[in-house]
């Protein structure tokens, strides 16, 4: 059983804090383009950078079994630390797109020991109603990944530079280490790797289950982070058609990916009575069913119904990861779990970078309007491997 029952506030917390680095750098956006005289395609390489950085130590983690092998919350705080000193790069005098570039991709390799390391911590203190500490989890990183548009939204309004953007991020990032290393120890059911096992790397793929789960979760994130980063432009666009209408972007931005963060939450309860694998396909379902219906949504003029749109989609288009996570987690072998937990995300992140890519590519071609019916293909081929294996038993 857990020891006290503030380990799993403190676990959601913390991360909340640290996960507000990962679109630090999409809320100044505007700044950045305009103090270090980039290009707009900077939008997509600079989101691209922190999910290649995040690929790579995923990567890492998984071949070395570091989270396995060493004390999870020690890792989560020495790459807190790393993150939090590699975001402040941002505010140096004289970036270049290369300079920043390599900024984010150090502040997404310090990001693979936080994330799924937090939901590795969480899964070495519940066993029972998993899914739904991890769906405060993962909800705790959508409102972290948020967080940093309602900062600018104050930074927009002139009472907060946008400098403080970045040194508020990295503030709270160090908080959420120095939280999990004095307050959350090792967990009760943490079972270490006694010795390196490369093979872990590959060997959890020749379970079924696990397989299935995994390639869901590989469908989902094509479409999730690359909406997150285009929600922004897409309502910078609307309101350039619609000049008559008053959008506060940034705050906009906000409500729409944080309220993801509910939608997590409630999915886990949810999937304790419909199943882990029900639940998460009929949120991978309706996501899907937004992308295609997107054009008219974004071309009707409504504002109303544009938000209305836009905001549903935030709630289904993330409130299936913690119930993807909580199927691998309980598919993997137990003293695997942490690196079949980072490859499975060092995966699903590599298809993020193709998806945001293309959409930062036909954003040159096509009306963002169109943009996310291009996304359409990753719930498609989710729902394909999850209902694909008849015979699969699922531990839900």
């Amino acid at each position: 059983m857990p020891q006290g029952k503030h380990i799993l506030p403190i676990i959601v917390f913390a991360q909340f804090c640290c996960t507000s680095l990962w679109f630090a750098g999409n809320a100044v956006m505007d700044d950045l383009l305009i103090v270090f005289d980039l290009e707009i395609t900077a939008l997509g390489h600079l989101t691209s950078a922190v999910q290649v950085g995040f690929i790579c130590g995923t990567l890492i983690f998984a071949l070395l079994t570091i989270a396995d092998r060493f004390s999870p919350s020690k890792v989560f705080f020495y790459c807190a630390v790393i993150g939090a000193m590699a975001n402040l790069g941002m505010v140096r005098e004289g970036n270049s797109l290369e300079s920043l570039l390599l900024i984010r991709f150090f502040t997404g390799v310090a990001l693979a020991g936080i994330y799924p390391v937090g939901m590795k911590i969480a899964s070495d203190y519940y066993r029972e109603g998993l899914g739904t500490s991890l769906g405060y989890l993962v909800g705790a990183l959508v409102l972290g990944t948020a967080f940093p548009h309602l900062l600018k939204t104050f930074a927009g309004t002139g009472d907060l530079p946008w400098k403080m953007v970045v040194f508020c991020t990295s503030l709270l990032a160090a908080v959420g280490g120095l939280l999990i290393l004095f307050f959350v120890p090792d967990g009760p059911y943490r079972q270490p790797m006694l010795k390196k096992d490369f093979s872990a790397f590959f060997s959890v793929f020749k379970l079924k289950e696990f397989r299935a789960a995994a390639f869901g979760y590989f469908g989902h994130m094509w479409e999730l982070y690359a909406f997150w980063a285009f929600v922004p432009l897409v309502l910078a666009v609307y309101q350039q058609v619609h000049p008559q209408m008053e959008l506060n972007i940034p705050l906009l931005s906000f409500l729409i990916i944080g309220s993801g963060g509910l939608a997590c939450v409630a999915g886990g309860y949810i999937s304790q009575r419909s199943g882990t694998k029900r639940t998460a396909a009929t949120a991978l379902l309706l996501s899907g069913l937004c992308c295609l219906l997107s054009p008219i949504f974004l071309l009707q003029n409504s504002e109303l119904m544009l938000l209305f749109f836009l905001i549903f989609w935030g709630l289904m288009v993330v409130a299936d990861s913690p119930l993807f996570s909580t199927l691998i987690a309980q598919n993997a072998p137990e003293e695997a779990r942490g690196t079949a937990l980072t490859i499975v995300n060092s995966i699903g992140f590599t298809t993020t970078i193709f998806s945001i890519q293309l959409l930062n590519f036909l954003a040159l071609h096509f009306s963002p309007f169109y943009l996310f019916l291009f996304l359409a293909p990753g719930p498609a081929i989710g729902l394909f491997f999850l209902f694909r294996r008849k015979r699969i038993h699922w531990v839900t």
